[in-house]
């Protein structure tokens, strides 16, 4: 290595009406839902754009869909529905995700009077796959979908910035895992015995899957990790003109994270660790240590290369 439960939307596009769930304390949950609101490709009886907003947590344990016609698109609207949602769930997360840059500011102001911090976020993973079957099996189905609707806005990358020193290691390396070693890192991670954040896995990836990861090290490893958990990870990228590894954070931020020599050789093992990161779908990782013989790692955290959904 080198240094380095589900609610059913209805076809009129009205918002729902109050669930009518018992009043009673409501639990404040130690994990983040994920939430969409935006049109989609079908126009109501008056041919008019009908919006929609999607709420899941991570695991779709529970999911919440409802129709909201275009004139009733405001933060004051978005906010009674949340309630409406935190009530009937008789749970309150510890944040909304949400990945559509351009709905950040009725996002915000709509979390925000509800009583649950906004995230803008690409770990929208569980949300977007939610969105992709919806557009085959609801959104296609109905008797108003709007073939030649244009995707709808998705996030905008921003030019990468400049790392600031206080998020930069020492050296860092490509480096990979097999799955199973990735799974007991992650293990760590739920434990809060490490800094970091996990992503749900497909449970059907063999146990030998070959993980790509980028590892970086430091001697102050610790405060790296805690300084890095600070961020809303994204995923890594290489660029292969700039010599530079791309780390992608919130909805529309990067960052220059490392340089390489642009060699034959190091451009070749860039190449590679970029094809086993297509093998496994975009799933990779970021691991944060002392050294390369380190026993454990001070950070971890399971990136997704992030595809928007198609509306």
């Amino acid at each position: 290595r080198r240094d380095a439960s589900v609610v059913a939307s209805r076809a009129i596009p009205e918002p729902a009406s109050q669930t009518g769930a018992p009043s009673g304390e409501i639990v404040d949950l130690p994990y983040d839902w994920q939430l969409d609101f935006c049109s989609r490709p079908m126009k109501d009886e008056r041919g008019k754009k009908m919006w929609e907003l999607l709420i899941c947590d991570e695991t779709r344990s529970f999911e919440h869909a409802e129709y909201f016609p275009n004139n009733r698109i405001n933060s004051v609207e978005l906010s009674k529905a949340i309630d409406r949602v935190i009530a009937a769930q008789g749970a309150r997360p510890r944040r909304f995700k949400f990945f559509r840059s351009q709905m950040q500011t009725i996002i915000t102001r709509a979390c925000n009077d509800a009583g649950v911090d906004p995230l803008p976020s690409r770990r929208c993973q569980t949300l977007t796959t939610w969105l992709d079957w919806r557009v085959e099996n609801v959104y296609k189905q109905h008797p108003g979908f709007d073939g030649q609707a244009s995707p709808m806005m998705g996030f905008e990358n921003s030019s990468p910035r400049p790392l600031p020193d206080a998020l930069r290691g020492e050296s860092w390396a490509f480096v990979a895992l097999p799955l199973v070693g990735v799974r007991e890192e992650i293990e760590q991670v739920k434990k809060n015995k490490v800094f970091g954040d996990v992503l749900e896995i497909d449970p059907n990836l063999p146990d030998d899957t070959l993980v790509p990861g980028i590892a970086v090290y430091t001697s102050r490893a610790a405060a790296l990790a805690g300084w890095t958990k600070g961020l809303e990870l994204g995923g890594i990228s290489v660029d292969l003109d700039m010599g530079t590894l791309i780390l992608d954070t919130g909805v529309a931020d990067s960052w220059q994270y490392a340089r390489f020599r642009q060699t034959k050789e190091l451009t070749q093992e860039a190449r590679e660790w970029e094809e086993v990161k297509r093998n496994t779908g975009g799933l990779h990782f970021l691991a944060i240590q002392t050294d390369e013989d380190a026993e454990s790692t001070d950070g971890f955290w399971i990136l997704q290369d992030f595809t928007a959904a198609q509306y």
